[in-house]
């Protein structure tokens, strides 16, 4: 069958490595009782034996030129739905059947990866867990931990709502056309109890924003015009601090000190 090629716009790399792709399977091992969501199928590598093992996939592709292919190769599936969609403005809530929970996977475009995660966390009370192909240094920052170069906003943001672990990483030759970076593995969870308590994630990501805002001064400088350093030590931190060192748990408690 042949496929369009890959398109830049949609940040398209299609995966086709199969021992990558069986790789990829075990680490999200699908059961027959499983609702999966696919997002980005492409060519379909992950579609095809993700059907092999579970009875109900539902995939999401923005390439109205691909959608055709993947339902022609896939029609003989009673468990299988199309969707000519973006995942960026998807209600995956529309999914449910019953109260049961999605498990959602896929090798997400890397120019809407940020966006896109932070679209489906809003979801995260309905998704059991999701399993991505990601650029590696996304991956590392997203797993960082306090004190290492990579740690940030986006690590904090997304370990006060899920556990995050890099499960492996991937080569450019795994792909067609390959990237220009390495690729990995992640596998998230969604926490019942979020780290360091239930806060308000709008104020959460502009204290945070800001506490990164200059990497290199004390966070005592960074958060001067949102928190003072007697609020700083109340929360167990030292105000010459870096904003590297913080954990999660505090930057959560300081945000509820501007409630």
């Amino acid at each position: 069958m042949d496929y369009p090629r890959a398109r830049k716009r949609f940040g398209q790399n299609f995966l086709h490595d199969d021992y990558i792709i069986n790789e990829i399977i075990e680490a999200i091992s699908p059961e027959p009782g499983d609702h999966i969501v696919e997002i980005g199928p492409g060519r379909g590598a992950l579609t095809k034996p993700l059907l092999e093992r579970c009875n109900h996939l539902d995939i999401i592709e923005l390439d109205r030129d691909l959608v055709p292919l993947l339902q022609q190769r896939h029609a003989s599936h009673p468990g299988l739905k199309i969707h000519l969609a973006d995942a960026l403005q998807f209600d995956y809530r529309s999914l449910r059947v019953s109260d049961e929970q999605l498990r959602i996977v896929g090798n997400l475009p890397y120019n809407i990866t940020t966006p896109l995660l932070f679209h489906l966390l809003d979801y995260s009370d309905i998704v059991e867990d999701m399993c991505f192909m990601l650029q590696k240094e996304v991956v590392e920052r997203i797993c960082a931990q306090p004190g290492s170069k990579q740690y940030g906003k986006l690590s904090i943001m997304i370990q006060h709502r899920c556990d995050a672990q890099l499960l492996f990483l991937v080569p450019p030759e795994a792909f067609d056309p390959a990237p220009k970076v390495d690729s990995a593995i992640i596998y998230l969870q969604p926490l019942k109890h979020r780290v360091g308590g239930e806060v308000d994630l709008v104020l959460l990501g502009q204290l945070v924003s800001q506490a990164f805002s200059q990497r290199r001064k004390t966070v005592s400088n960074t958060l001067k015009n949102m928190v003072s350093s007697e609020t700083l030590r109340a929360c167990g931190i030292d105000p010459e601090q870096r904003p590297e060192t913080i954990d999660v748990t505090q930057y959560v408690e300081l945000t509820r000190t501007l409630c």
